[in-house]
């Protein structure tokens, strides 16, 4: 390949192939597209589930929550994690993108799968929110574009290891994969996995939408539905740990002190995290008690075992390239002397701390059999998965974004000063938001009715008064997260167009 065809980015020193460089940025283009249009539903959403304000009516708000979770828990986060997985299989190998066409097919499918299904959604035909547990019936579009965006997400992940394979050939790595690029791929791993549970479920789904089938099992459609929905939510864990070891890589040159274990953590992610899925079967009374013991008494944690290995070996990792670079006076002169107006430093560092005491610890303890019986309709279970999703993996990639726009978009960033106060801004809202929702679960308070004063209904019921503060509390961190959300949107964008060219 002539050289003409790829570039060394002036920031990394990392040869990007323009094929593969397209393809990245438009990927995060929709990415940053869709989380615009995600966090406008979030914050309809928060909006009426705050009791002091109790925005929308009963149809808008399941219509938007609807719309919510397929925009921010499902397409702004699959769209990156299909540049990060083509940024990991040809930047960081030095190759090209193998098989470009597939890939554009890739992008094209999930693009029209995504439009179709908030389409479908704003027009009303698809109020079942997202897990549209059967017997709820969507309009056969709303399957249909589910389809089309899982099938375009699967061959991203394919092309992910096609692009490994040329690259092995072509030299681009020697023995193992580099480790960022390792993670990503326990993240297609475990994609591939997903996704076909996907298809196990709403090609059925598709099928009985159009009558072809005359009906769906709701405890089999939850038993298959979680080994899509809560395992792209292990997708998202290794791709976000992944962004931690790049990220810490690429701004403080920081490499794990045994990088063996820390690839074996990777390991234990593909052979045991999809476990967890099963605690939002916890309830359900399909499995007998003695699976669910072991399900979620010993088999899970050697996920939770990988999650701690990562947990410890990346901030070693930072501390010892810090003490390196010569700030070694105490114990902690590393930490005081950390670029935390780095905004891509400063989002790992906040996702690490979130994920792991916000997402990480009440995962563990949601998700224990007798715990989970108490907890799991309430509110606290949305505090949980703000606390991963949001707290941990959106900070993560929100953070790689600011290394992507110059090595990438090859543009600095504009305003500078509210890039690096974007993330802590987001994380403390983010923050608030997940310890109001658990806090209210705590009391009781439901985890998807819109109206939790119950008015109009024939009985009374009022809370714990505690439940004011604990929603207000929620309420405000929405708004301080939606202005954070809004920041970086503005700044991302913003960047790509008007940031002053990188050379």
């Amino acid at each position: 390949m002539a050289n003409q065809d790829f570039r060394i980015c002036s920031e990394s020193g990392l040869k990007v192939y323009k094929n593969a460089e397209t393809l990245i940025k438009w990927n995060v283009i929709a990415a940053l597209a869709t989380l615009a249009v995600g966090g406008l539903m979030a914050l309809l959403v928060a909006l009426t589930r705050w009791p002091s304000v109790h925005l929308l009516g009963l149809t808008e708000y399941y219509r938007f929550l609807t719309a919510h979770g397929v925009d921010a828990l499902l397409a702004w986060i699959l769209f990156f994690e299909m540049a990060l997985v083509y940024f990991a299989s040809t930047v960081v190998l030095g190759t090209r993108f193998r098989g470009v066409v597939v890939g554009w097919i890739s992008f094209a499918l999930m693009l029209i799968g995504g439009a179709l299904i908030n389409v479908i959604i704003i027009m009303g035909r698809a109020d079942v929110m997202f897990t549209s547990y059967a017997p709820l019936k969507a309009d056969p579009l709303y399957y249909l574009g589910v389809i089309l965006f899982a099938v375009g997400a699967l061959i991203g992940f394919i092309m992910f290891f096609v692009n490994v394979v040329y690259a092995k050939r072509d030299g681009g790595f020697k023995r193992s994969l580099p480790l960022g690029s390792f993670g990503l791929a326990a993240a297609s791993i475990i994609g591939v996995l997903t996704l076909a549970h996907g298809a196990g479920i709403f090609i059925p789904a598709f099928l009985w939408s159009l009558d072809f089938i005359g009906y769906i099992d709701p405890s089999a459609y939850r038993l298959v539905f979680w080994g899509l929905g809560h395992s792209s939510q292990q997708i998202n864990v290794c791709a976000m740990v992944a962004v931690w070891y790049m990220t810490s890589a690429f701004v403080v040159g920081g490499k794990p002190v045994n990088e063996k274990l820390s690839r074996t953590a990777f390991v234990l992610y593909i052979l045991f995290i999809n476990l967890a899925s099963e605690h939002h079967l916890l309830v359900d009374p399909v499995l007998s008690t003695w699976h669910k013991i072991v399900n979620t008494s010993y088999m899970m944690h050697l996920a939770v075992l990988a999650s701690m290995i990562h947990a410890f070996a990346i901030p070693a990792s930072i501390e010892v390239a810090l003490r390196k670079q010569g700030f070694r006076s105490g114990l902690f002169e590393w930490f005081k002397k950390a670029p935390w107006g780095n905004p891509a430093f400063a989002a790992v560092a906040l996702s690490i701390l979130l994920f792991g005491f916000l997402g990480g610890i009440t995962g563990v303890i949601f998700g224990t059999e007798q715990f989970n019986i108490i907890r799991h309709n309430t509110f606290a279970i949305t505090g949980h998965f703000h606390g991963t999703v949001v707290a941990g993996t959106t900070i993560a990639f929100m953070g790689f974004t600011y290394l992507l726009i110059p090595c990438i978009f090859k543009r600095q960033l504009i305003w500078k000063g509210f890039a690096q106060i974007q993330p802590y801004l987001y994380a403390v809202g983010v923050a608030m938001l997940s310890i109001g929702m658990m806090s209210a679960g705590a009391f009781g308070v439901p985890r998807r009715h819109y109206d939790i004063t119950f008015s109009g209904a024939p009985f009374s019921f009022t809370f714990d008064p505690a439940i004011d503060m604990f929603m207000s509390m929620m309420g405000v961190g929405a708004l301080l997260a939606v202005a954070g959300g809004v920041l970086f949107i503005l700044i991302g964008f913003g960047s790509m167009i008007w940031g002053k060219e990188v050379k």
